[in-house]
């Protein structure tokens, strides 16, 4: 009822009894005026306050005429039309369109116009952004293939600079050990232990590239413990590494986050693999407030921080890093010589 009573009509109405009630008044004060001043026969108290009182009550009846019929109507009319169409472009729905009453042009009728407006022009911005939408997904095409493209080539790269090398460092080393195996048996045994050696760094740097070739994305609706999970189970398969995993469900979890996160696991596994020579692996993703705490630790060779040079350790350490700060994190690394190397990685976290 208080609602009702802020109303367009009654607003008017209130307005136009406040106007009767000023008129009368005037009305009174000039008539008592005559009445005091020069006293005519025909004018007496009696007919003053009955003039009055029928002023007001006639005054009454037209002021709720109008209000109810005519210019209050007219206007509830119009503000509930134009109510309705921001509802509708609220809503999404730009093209609904107000028709007009009457062809006279006033206020409510160039608010009007404007809204028809606004409508046609959310509507070509709306069919822009599809149009944007679909040249961004062609972009995205080209730029998979180009990658996809790249990343062959980097693996190419890496089995030529790693693999091969190995490989031939192992042919080489076996003939040595043939040779010398009837002359200098010891001398042959140290040079089958260096094979055996130069076997199993082989071995990790292979399976590092076989880890990057997984997808490179998290699997369409999985999640990112499923996918760190699955990871993970495929490399206990594959190596003599033994893993601690402990990740917090996190079902609102950014898409970019997650993609991120399981990027930068990927590479720490991957570096792992190549050269930690570690046994055991923890990875932990926690949630604290608003907060994703990621920490890695392995018990592997460690390295000596300041005496890391420009190789492909540190390359995959600095990806690492753009990652985390891509997100708004930090990225922290600590590692000793033989004492493992640990990662703490700390990103902000709204939700999706």
């Amino acid at each position: 009822m208080k609602q009702r009573w802020r109303s367009v009509r009654f607003s008017f109405i209130k307005l136009y009894l406040y106007n009767l009630f000023l008129t009368a008044c005037i009305l009174l004060a000039i008539i008592l005026s005559l009445f005091v001043i020069w006293e005519p026969e025909w004018l007496t108290a009696q007919s003053i306050f009955l003039f009055i009182g029928l002023y007001m009550i006639i005054g009454f009846i037209l002021s709720l005429q109008a209000g109810f019929t005519q210019i209050g109507n007219f206007l509830k009319v119009r503000l509930d039309a134009i109510s309705i169409q921001i509802k509708q472009y609220a809503n999404g729905n730009y093209t609904a369109k107000i028709s007009k009453v009457h062809e006279e042009i006033d206020e409510t009728d160039r608010i009007i116009d404007e809204l028809n407006d606004l409508g046609d022009k959310l509507q070509r911005q709306v069919q822009s952004l599809q149009r944007m939408a679909d040249e961004k997904a062609d972009y995205a095409k080209s730029a998979h293939k180009a990658a996809v493209i790249e990343e062959r080539q980097r693996i190419a790269r890496d089995l030529h600079d790693a693999v091969s090398q190995e490989l031939f460092g192992l042919a080489m080393l076996s003939e040595t050990a043939l040779k010398l195996f009837d002359k200098s048996p010891s001398t042959a045994k140290e040079q089958m232990q260096e094979v055996v050696h130069s076997a199993h760094q082989a071995q990790a740097e292979m399976r590092a590239l076989l880890l990057h070739l997984r997808p490179v994305y998290l699997t369409s609706g999985e999640t990112l413990e499923e996918g760190v999970q699955k990871l993970i189970d495929a490399l206990e398969q594959k190596s003599n590494l033994t893993f601690q995993v402990d990740i917090d469900e996190m079902p609102d979890l950014k898409e970019v986050v997650e993609e991120h996160l399981f990027r930068i696991i990927q590479e720490s596994l991957s570096n792992i693999l190549r050269h930690a020579n570690a046994n055991t692996v923890k990875v932990e993703i926690k949630r604290k407030q608003e907060e994703l705490y990621v920490r890695i630790e392995d018990d592997g060779v460690g390295f000596e921080s300041e005496n890391q040079q420009d190789n492909k350790a540190s390359y995959g350490l600095k990806t690492m890093k753009e990652r985390s700060e891509e997100l708004g994190g930090t990225f922290a690394i600590r590692s000793k010589q033989g004492q493992g190397t640990y990662i703490h990685i700390r990103i902000p976290n709204q939700g999706s």
